[in-house]
């Protein structure tokens, strides 16, 4: 071998030590303590951040604050609902009420549904009955003895006998005598005429009547039978 040849030799050789080293140190870099992190898996579940800046909160307009700059007490929009429509239902129950109009009735029909609510025995009655006695007709008509009426009254009196009647004359003031006429005669006839004077005519009461309740008033003169 000529003595170039071995020079050609000896710098392969050389040549591959210097790879073999380079290698060598650039695999230092990726051993297991300084090797670069995995990338993360595509179906890895990603949590929120529990940020609690990053919380969004509802804003206070400056009109739901006081001077202090606080918020103030404001109703629940459900509850301030539910207060207007107990509200709106109460005046319209009220004025309900006021709407009901007496006009569409006679006079008497009124008077006898007034004084009958004022001073009737029972309320709950199915009719409301109204005769009228003129004046000289007898209290009692089975007894020949009987007094006589001395004016013109009005008998009401409920469908059935244990509701009671009231048997009355009107002065034209609002203020009616109220005779203690029994709904029917039970006794020994014949009583006497005096006996009718002095228990049933010189007896009588003085009642003022009130104006009553318009709807209660409309629902008695709807049950009424005039004579």
């Amino acid at each position: 071998m000529s003595i170039r040849n071995k020079l050609l030799s000896i710098n392969a050789i050389l040549l591959f030590v210097l790879l073999l080293v380079g290698c060598s140190h650039d695999s230092s870099k990726y051993s297991s303590e300084n090797s670069p992190p995995l990338p993360k898996s595509s179906t890895e579940i990603v949590e929120p951040e529990n940020d609690e800046s990053s919380t969004l909160k509802p804003s206070t307009s400056s009109d739901e604050k006081n001077l202090n700059g606080t918020e103030t007490n404001k109703e629940p929009e459900s509850e301030k609902v539910i207060t207007e429509l107990d509200n709106t239902n109460g005046n319209s129950t009220s004025e309900k009420k006021k709407e009901i109009s007496l006009s569409k009735y006679s006079a008497q029909e009124i008077e006898y549904a007034r004084i009958w609510l004022q001073l009737g025995p029972t309320q709950d009655i199915d009719a409301l009955s109204v005769q009228t006695f003129h004046e000289g007709e007898p209290l009692n008509p089975n007894d020949e003895t009987s007094a006589n009426y001395p004016e013109d009254v009005i008998h009401l009196s409920g469908s059935r006998l244990a509701e009671g009647s009231i048997t009355y004359s009107g002065n034209g003031d609002g203020t009616i005598n109220v005779y203690k006429v029994p709904h029917r005669w039970d006794g020994k006839y014949p009583a006497g005429e005096q006996f009718y004077i002095d228990f049933f005519i010189n007896d009588t009461k003085l009642v003022k009547v009130g104006t009553g309740d318009n709807e209660k008033i409309v629902e008695l003169i709807d049950k009424m039978f005039i004579q």
